[in-house]
């Protein structure tokens, strides 16, 4: 919360330097039909309730666990933050459009709302790249796991990982700053992201509009590449394995990521790199949805359910609750 008080008033010193008459925003919302309102707040209510209490569960119950101290969850649980962050920083404002006929944010929130959502989005990528170095490790080179994952290692890794969202979202944040938005008010989306504030600025966007090609490219491509390159080799090294069990073993460690691999960069994909020609506000909002609010969801129920420790390290916290 420190944090995000930080930025809000770094934002607004920026904000008041800058030469845009606006000073707020109006976000439109996830749907203007009146019939839906209801159904979707308690809807999206229940998303962000489960959300919260699934990713959070998931960080305690890994540090309270000492059957989970290990490289894998330790990743595991900086994923759970990320989706804890996403949830608390975005799902409450579009709730309030659901229930309020007019959803204000001020200028400064929002480039706050626009940092940390930016920055979000990079770390999980690359932490989604750094475990799966992690399973290419503990497939591959089991012998030598605990040596190359040590916990020195995997704190400078995060420390990467921290500084590059950092820099990418506060480039794109920063680019943003210099807009100049003296027209319409009204966001057509439910948070402020790129896309739908560069519509409302009466300025040139050309930097902006090549920034996340630029930018989201490099974010998006080498992740990618890295993770196809250890899969390929964890492929490799579980084809060699000679039982059916061992196999089986072996490609259960790396289902759960793969499956959030897939959900996560399909959905970013599909988002900001469409052509324009067939971009729609809709489109852009349900792909938003996806990925701002059902994948937090979806990641602690899918590592969770398909992950043996995990359960195992729940059943023993319940039963020794139950003893005591």
């Amino acid at each position: 919360m420190l944090f995000l008080s930080t930025l809000r008033i770094y934002f607004k010193k920026m904000a008041t330097s800058n030469h845009s008459s606006v000073t707020d925003f109006i976000l439109e919302g996830l749907t203007k039909r009146p019939d839906l309102q209801l159904p979707l707040f308690l809807l999206s209510l229940g998303i962000y309730v489960v959300t919260v209490v699934g990713n959070l569960g998931m960080i305690l119950l890994i540090a309270i666990s000492s059957q989970l101290h290990s490289p894998m969850y330790y990743f595991l649980s900086h994923l759970s933050s990320i989706g804890l962050y996403y949830s608390s920083v975005i799902t409450p404002k579009m709730l309030v459009n659901f229930v309020s006929e007019r959803n204000i944010i001020s200028f400064p929130e929002c480039m706050t709302q626009l940092y940390v959502f930016l920055s979000l989005a990079i770390e999980e990528g690359y932490l989604l790249t750094v475990m799966a170095y992690d399973r290419y490790v503990a497939v591959c080179s089991p012998l030598l796991y605990n040596v190359v994952m040590s916990h020195r290692v995997c704190s400078i890794v995060m420390a990467v990982v921290y500084s590059l969202d950092l820099f990418g979202a506060m480039v794109h944040t920063s680019c943003m700053l210099l807009l100049s938005f003296c027209g319409s008010h009204t966001v057509s989306h439910y948070f402020c992201d790129i896309l739908p504030l560069l519509t409302l600025s009466c300025s040139s966007t050309r930097v902006n509009e090549i920034l996340p090609f630029i930018i989201g490219g490099v974010n998006t491509l080498v992740p990618t590449l890295a993770i196809l390159i250890s899969y390929t080799f964890i492929l490799t090294s579980i084809l060699h394995i000679r039982s059916t069990e061992g196999r089986y073993k072996a490609f259960g460690t790396c289902s759960s990521h793969l499956m959030a691999v897939g959900i996560f960069f399909g959905s970013i994909t599909f988002m900001y790199f469409k052509p324009p020609s067939s971009n729609t506000m809709d489109q852009e909002k349900v792909s938003s949805v996806f990925y701002t609010t059902v994948i937090p969801m979806l990641n602690p129920l899918i590592y969770s359910l398909r992950n043996k420790d995990m359960k195992n390290a729940l059943r023993r916290v319940v039963v020794g609750r139950q003893s005591s």
